[in-house]
């Protein structure tokens, strides 16, 4: 077989800002268009929600009511951190929604023996609750200080992106068990989401020009297997099925309608006073920190989908500080959980090609209405998981590919870089695989000293994916030859020496300067 007349033998070119984004970060498509954007955005992120709620109440002594009303506080608390952040934070087009990270500690709480004295399932849930919101209180101070401080700002500086390409990666890969684990578990329904997502999403476009099919993908294919799991519920399909799989593939099993109120809005300390104990909150610093490093990798992936030029390392700080700040309101709202930059959402930004800060914004809106008007959020959520789990194969998969993207700075010719790579990646998914499976076998993870805080502590850490391999791959590309002449430009520093420092892009003050004239008073450094 020969080579076409047409071929070049050249490398593609290396991309500051990613090329076929239709809405950049400051570009606004049509009110109509972004409208319909945002509620895809609203329905993404609220996937997370219900599965941490569905994760978390039962071990609490909660039922649908307390789960239902979770989940509103839940949307509320978001929706105020999502227009923080993109307001005053990283202002990149970011949703800021529930972590998987802190299911462990919230577990650790939950699961603690001064609660089982209570014999009333609410009242066990109340107090259990209080002491969640006060081990996150204390555990938002962590990146608040070093957001606000500027320590964070001297971290990620020494990030290239050779050690980020771990990082981002599995910011997306580390989130496997959520993918098609979860669509199995009715697989009726979530197979057919997933092939619709994919036809709409990467086929349509190359067969018709429209860009309505492939840019509300995610709407159309959702409401097309909902209708259909709808069909199925009432035609009887699920009636002598297991009850696992009933609560999985009928549409009337999660029992968020029934628990949900007409009108609830929610506020501070709405459980009660906060209370405090050490152990638990050295627990929850844990998974703060550990949201802050998965954090950081969001935010890149998000600036490369939106088209902006690489976040500067006093964004990025700043980011931190305001997601610290978010935190900080999960305790005193109540959540159940804390804060993270929304991976599924960045997904989305990949699908739609549509990077806009307003809709992200505008998704918040319906954040704030469906967290109000209970009856019909509930309706939305109760969407089986399946479906759910068939969005994260593909979103998932887009912000990992993110990652592999920042592979265009670096030299791949060289051993170095090779080692770096597949041994940071290799550890960032096999350290996390030994503390799970030891968890599955045991009960209990494989750190095991007198202080049960300190091993939970460790588990909350090593069952991380991209904190391992930030952390490997960071300090491989900071000692490993370190001064050598290649190892600089083989690691994609030279890319990324500009964006160190606020001022020395001029582009940087386009997509991350302070609105309203702030940063006269805030300069980023």
């Amino acid at each position: 077989m020969t080579g076409s007349k047409d071929d070049k033998f050249t490398p593609h070119p290396v991309k500051d800002q990613f090329p076929g984004v239709e809405f950049c970060v400051n570009s606004n498509p049509p009110w109509a268009e972004a409208v319909i954007l945002a509620f895809q955005h609203y329905l993404v992120m609220l996937g997370t929600i219900v599965i941490i709620s569905s994760i978390i109440v039962p071990p609490m002594g909660g039922s649908n009511v307390e789960k239902a009303r979770l989940i509103q506080t839940m949307l509320f608390v978001s929706g105020c951190n999502t227009l923080l952040q993109t307001l005053f934070g990283t202002r990149l087009p970011v949703v800021i929604g529930g972590s998987f990270r802190f299911v462990v500690p919230m577990l650790f709480v939950a699961l603690q023996d001064r609660y089982s004295i209570y014999l009333d399932p609410v009242e066990r849930f109340r107090h259990t609750m209080r002491g969640m919101q006060g081990a996150l209180m204390i555990s938002s101070l962590l990146p608040i200080l070093l957001g606000f401080l500027g320590i964070w700002r001297l971290v990620v500086r020494y990030l290239s992106p050779l050690s980020a390409v771990p990082l981002v990666t599995l910011v997306g890969v580390g989130l496997y068990a959520q993918g098609f684990p979860l669509l199995a578990q009715c697989i009726e329904i979530g197979l057919p989401e997933l092939i619709l997502l994919v036809l709409f999403s990467q086929y349509v476009p190359y067969w018709f020009k429209s860009k309505w099919l492939d840019r509300f993908a995610v709407l159309i294919s959702v409401a097309t297997v909902w209708a259909y799991a709808s069909l199925l519920t009432a035609a009887g399909a699920y009636k002598n099925r297991p009850p696992n799989t009933q609560f999985s593939c009928r549409v009337d099993r999660s029992g968020l309608v029934s628990g949900a109120s007409w009108l609830k809005f929610p506020y501070p300390f709405q459980w009660g006073q906060p209370t405090v104990h050490a152990g638990e909150a050295f627990v929850m610093l844990a998974a703060a920190f550990v949201s802050l490093i998965e954090s950081t990798g969001t935010f890149i992936a998000a600036a490369r989908y939106g088209s902006a030029t690489h976040v500067p390392s006093s964004v990025l700080s700043r980011g931190a500080a305001w997601l610290g700040l978010g935190i900080l309101m999960d305790g005193l709202w109540g959540t159940g959980t804390g804060s993270t930059a929304s991976v599924e959402n960045v997904g989305l930004l990949a699908v739609t090609k549509v990077g806009s800060r307003r809709v992200i914004q505008m998704s918040a809106g319906f954040m704030f209405l469906f967290s109000i008007l209970g009856k019909f959020g509930a309706i939305v959520a109760s969407i089986p998981l399946p479906i759910i789990g068939a969005l994260y194969c593909v979103l998932f998969a887009y912000m990992s590919s993110a990652g592999l993207g920042l592979l265009q700075y670096c030299n791949l010719n060289s051993y170095r870089t090779k080692f770096i790579l597949g041994f940071s990646l290799f550890m960032g998914l096999s350290v996390p695989q030994y503390f799970n499976n030891y968890v599955v076998t045991t009960g209990y993870g494989p750190v095991r000293s007198r202080s049960t805080w300190f091993n939970e502590l460790m588990l909350v850490i090593f069952t991380s994916p991209p904190t391992v391999a930030a952390i490997v791959g960071m300090f491989l590309d900071r000692t490993l030859g370190y001064n050598h002449k290649d190892v600089r430009t083989d690691g994609g520093r030279h890319w990324w020496g500009k964006f160190k420092y606020f001022e020395r892009d001029v582009r940087s003050a386009e997509f991350y300067s302070l609105p309203y004239g702030l940063s006269k008073y805030f300069p980023s450094v």
